[in-house]
């Protein structure tokens, strides 16, 4: 009995194949999120763009630069996306959600490569004394981008929680950041209009500290998905355990993976007398209560060990 493993009964199994459907789909879900955002993002990036060259604004062209990339983190999560759904297979047998979170790290990359462009923007207001071009167009354009990626952001956010996304979480925070640098560029429009030039750079140097907090929390969710933070409590799973009949102590208790697809391994110590066959069933009824307990543990592996003399 010693070293021996619970192999799942017959109810955990269908369990995770019924898991396992519904993983699937909800990734399905997420892609077809991602593509709706996809096309909102590039029409307010061609809306700013095209605008922003026709009027000579170097900070309307570089929003929409801005913007752009938020189409471009779309292309990059529907890709991950489709890499993300595919079945576990033999060179990874644990799946491939993981390739989610990479994108969510590619995200956070193109947040930094966003605020690098405000960088240069507060540069050329501060010290060469570039500035919008105002007009009464140009800010109804800013104001009806602003109101789109209000709404993208809405339904974005909405959709993650839902799912348990952290790509379209971290996606909503990214199209947040592009709500926050057009506010900008509509705050400083109005102040070169009441005849402070160099406003632009100002705002656009607020800007960028509210984008660099947002690229931080994009890439420390996602560094802790790829360094396999613990995602369970030992101390409340070890109590789950010791509550099932025939578990005498609970200890080496470890969980990782991303917040919907959590795997577990733990060891037990049962009756030594107890033959093989009783001491799976304990780890059966581990592995039960466990699942039970956590609807996002996919997978639990249980180490059957006999208990040490005291």
């Amino acid at each position: 009995m010693d070293g021996a493993e619970a192999l799942p009964c017959p109810a955990v199994e269908a369990s995770l194949v019924d898991r396992g459907a519904a993983l699937q789909e909800r990734n399905r879900k997420v892609r077809f999120v991602l593509l709706a955002i996809l096309v909102a993002n590039w029409v307010v990036a061609a809306a700013k763009l095209v605008f922003g060259l026709m009027a000579q604004s170097a900070s309307v062209t570089a929003d929409g630069l801005h913007s752009f990339i938020d189409g471009s983190s779309n292309v990059l999560g529907l890709v991950a996306m489709g890499v993300a759904s595919q079945p576990a297979d033999a060179d990874h047998p644990y799946g491939h959600g993981k390739f989610e979170a990479l994108a969510s790290l590619g995200i956070g990359a193109m947040i930094g490569v966003g605020m690098l462009e405000l960088g240069r923007m507060a540069f050329d207001s501060l010290v060469h004394d570039k500035h919008p071009t105002v007009s009464v167009t140009m800010a109804a354009v800013m104001v009806f981008t602003l109101v789109i990626n209000l709404i993208v952001t809405r339904v974005e956010r909405h959709y993650g929680q839902k799912y348990k996304s952290s790509l379209l979480l971290a996606d909503a925070q990214h199209t947040l950041s592009d709500v926050f640098v057009t506010i900008a560029v509509l705050i400083s429009i109005g102040l070169v209009a009441l005849g402070f030039p160099r406003a632009d750079g100002l705002v656009a140097l607020a800007v960028m500290v509210f984008v660099a907090r947002v690229a931080y929390g994009i890439v420390r969710q996602a560094v802790g998905i790829l360094s396999d933070t613990a995602r369970l409590d030992p101390a409340q799973v070890s109590q789950h355990t010791l509550a099932v009949a025939g578990v005498r102590s609970c200890r080496d208790v470890r969980s990782r993976g991303m917040e919907e697809s959590v795997y577990v391994d733990l060891k037990i110590e049962v009756d030594p007398q107890l033959t093989t066959a009783q001491a799976h069933e304990v780890a059966d009824k581990v592995e039960e209560i466990l699942h039970g307990a956590y609807p996002q543990v996919v997978d639990v592996v249980v180490h059957v060990e006999p208990a040490r003399a005291r």
